[in-house]
């Protein structure tokens, strides 16, 4: 009688033991509406927050500043133009090469042998050389002082680290044959517009991921992602945009008390582009009538649900240089708005609902990416604003890819903008303003001093003094305010809805990342 009743106390704590280990899952089911494609660090198709689990950098942005990473410490000489990394030692990538001064030069080499499509980013056109000193040792020279070299160095994207292995042809430009980096986890399977598979790297040289696995499910139907998350399919939506979770459908799950939800703090900025090269937008009188015609707060409140607060100006006065007292500021005041269009010569006929001058009716295309829910909101909400002063506004939703050529080619009146938020602002995103493909260069390029205002950005990113770096900063951002070129919205918020049992969920500096290696389950 002992012997069974001792063996049926072992199956029950064997049962327990089981039972205990099932309620303690080791893999994430996260869902997003987009595929993470290709991940090649060194080109822009891919998914930032997979790129991030997989590869990394010398340094890495924190809340507390620029901290060491895969360089464990650097020297700065004096005139600012070299950089020395002491690189950490035993790091390898997942394929069993080693990370060493000779893999560093190699990928920064690769990124400057494509220097076209990384030309936004002015540490690219900065870099001079890259020397070994030797294994553990590399030097960046660069050509002029340039302060935001170290933070641009931590973002995701280009200057990523990944096996010289993979390289195609000594070359990364043209594509990788595998993605073997030096992050806490292994892309392990894909299988495209499905699921990505993401294990913990069991070689990782620093603090390993407390999952075993992440599984990036691909819904695209944001009520399907919905339904999944409610049946306990996936446990995490996590973004910073509407392409994940509008406002409404935050704020529902978030006052049904099932799920836990998160918050960050402002991360980056909302706002409209106007394209100045248009007929008529052209008139600088026309761009700052519509600025007073747009109700900042029934966005903030009705697409946004209350999360976001009002953006008075293109950047919160917290981001660095961007705190400008003197800044022109455009409250909603719709009377104001048809004044200026009156004087403007855009006249109301009367009984007539649209403006027109000298018989040509003033009529605008506001273009936005169709599959982010909250562009779509934000764009009939605009619609609505500037009809009720006589301005017809088409929307027109195209596929992301569309949307993208569009504006790279200018064809577009209004366009949804997205700031790139920390660390990127201000010195990344307004970098960007002097390329083409960008939608704030085709905003810009109608105005008489866009030339001015490419020269001050110029300038600004290589100023090593301080007081002169924040006039210049001061010239750029009061010259885009006082033109009306962007109609500030919002100040952005990264939002997380997860499973009550899932610990450790939090934020980047950055909103393109996501810090899977922190998480685990209860």
């Amino acid at each position: 009688m002992r012997a069974i009743a001792g063996f049926f106390l072992a199956v029950l704590m064997l049962t327990g033991m089981a039972s205990a280990a099932a309620q303690t899952p080791t893999t994430l089911n996260y869902a997003s509406t987009k595929d993470i494609r290709d991940i090649n660090p060194h080109l822009y198709s891919g998914e930032m927050a997979a790129q991030n689990m997989v590869f990394e950098s010398l340094v890495v942005n924190t809340d507390n500043g620029v901290q060491p990473w895969l360089a464990d410490r650097w020297v700065i000489s004096s005139d600012g133009k070299t950089y020395t990394f002491h690189l950490r030692q035993g790091v390898t990538f997942s394929d069993g090469e080693p990370f060493n001064a000779q893999a560093v030069k190699l990928n920064i080499d690769a990124v400057l042998a494509n220097y076209q499509r990384h030309a936004w980013l002015e540490l690219v056109r900065q870099i001079e050389r890259v020397e070994i000193i030797d294994d553990a040792t590399v030097v960046l020279h660069l050509r002029h002082p340039y302060y935001p070299a170290l933070v641009e160095l931590g973002l995701t994207r280009p200057f990523r680290f990944i096996s010289p292995k993979n390289f195609i042809n000594g070359q990364t430009k043209e594509g990788v044959s595998g993605y073997a980096g030096t992050g806490p986890w292994l892309l392990s399977e894909q299988v495209k517009n499905q699921y990505a598979i993401f294990t913990a790297n069991p070689h990782y040289w620093g603090t390993a991921p407390r999952l075993q696995r992440v599984v990036w499910r691909v819904i695209p139907d944001r009520q399907s992602m919905l339904m999944a998350f409610e049946k306990g399919d996936i446990q995490l939506i996590f973004g910073a945009d509407g392409d994940m979770l509008d406002g409404d459908n935050f704020a529902a799950l978030q006052a049904a008390g099932r799920f836990k939800t998160l918050i960050s703090a402002p991360i980056a900025s909302r706002a409209l582009v106007l394209n100045s090269s248009r007929p008529a937008l052209s008139d600088r009188q026309v761009r700052i009538a519509l600025q007073y015609a747009v109700d900042k707060q029934a966005i903030a409140q009705g697409v946004m649900s209350g999360s976001e607060s009002v953006a008075d100006t293109l950047l919160a006065r917290t981001v660095p240089y961007a705190n400008i007292a003197d800044l022109p500021m455009y409250p909603f005041d719709r009377a104001r708005a048809a004044a200026l269009l009156d004087a403007a010569g855009w006249v109301l006929p009367k009984g007539a609902a649209q403006r027109e001058k000298q018989g040509v009716p003033l009529r605008l295309v506001f273009s936005y990416n169709s599959n982010n829910a909250g562009e779509r909101q934000i764009a009939e909400v605009v619609q609505s604003d500037f009809r009720q002063i006589g301005v017809t506004v088409e929307l027109l939703g195209e596929e992301k890819q569309a949307y993208l050529d569009r504006q790279r080619s200018g064809d577009f009146d209004i366009q949804y903008s997205l700031s790139w938020g920390t660390p990127y602002d201000p010195q990344s995103y307004v970098s960007s303003f002097r390329i083409p493909a960008h939608a704030d260069y085709q905003g810009q390029k109608g105005l008489p001093n866009k030339a001015e205002i490419d020269a001050a950005i110029g300038a600004v990113l290589i100023e090593p003094d301080d007081v002169k770096r924040q006039a210049l900063y001061r010239q750029i951002f009061l010259t885009l305010a006082q033109e009306g070129v962007y109609i500030p919205l919002t100040y952005s918020r990264t939002k997380a809805v997860f499973s009550p049992a899932l610990q450790g969920v939090s934020f980047n500096p950055s909103q393109y990342e996501i810090p899977f290696e922190k998480m685990s389950f209860q």
